[in-house]
């Protein structure tokens, strides 16, 4: 069991060092960071060359808090990130973006988020 594991966390890391090499955000196209853990998910749009996050959104933010009512699922609230992040996104003039899913393979939650923000304006 413990192998397992070592070998999903191990696999991961890959991945994210595969991706990472490959990406960086711009002032023209900032990255857009997706990060989630069991119950939140959080997006950052950063600009990699000042070494700046431009915007963030979670699902703590208040904006995004007091739209979730109970019983909504975790898709659901990554959803309604993604659309905010997109109309945070929008009022700072940006509208190109380059996606970092960090670890996690472009399914479930993350997929929801990137798909809503595509929806509110943002070009990957």
């Amino acid at each position: 069991m413990p192998d397992r594991l070592h070998q999903k966390k191990l696999r991961a890391e890959k991945r994210k060092y595969r991706i990472g090499k490959k990406i960086s955000g711009t002032n023209e196209r900032p990255r857009l960071v997706v990060y989630k853990s069991l119950k939140h998910i959080y997006a950052q749009l950063v600009n990699d060359s000042n070494g700046q996050v431009l915007t963030g959104v979670s699902s703590l933010t208040p904006e995004v808090k007091k739209q979730i009512k109970n019983g909504l699922s975790k898709t659901k609230v990554s959803e309604l990130v993604g659309l905010t992040i997109a109309k945070k996104a929008q009022e700072k003039g940006i509208k190109q973006i380059v996606f970092d899913r960090n670890v996690y393979p472009y399914h479930g939650r993350i997929k929801a988020l990137a798909e809503k923000a595509r929806e509110g304006g943002l070009k990957f």
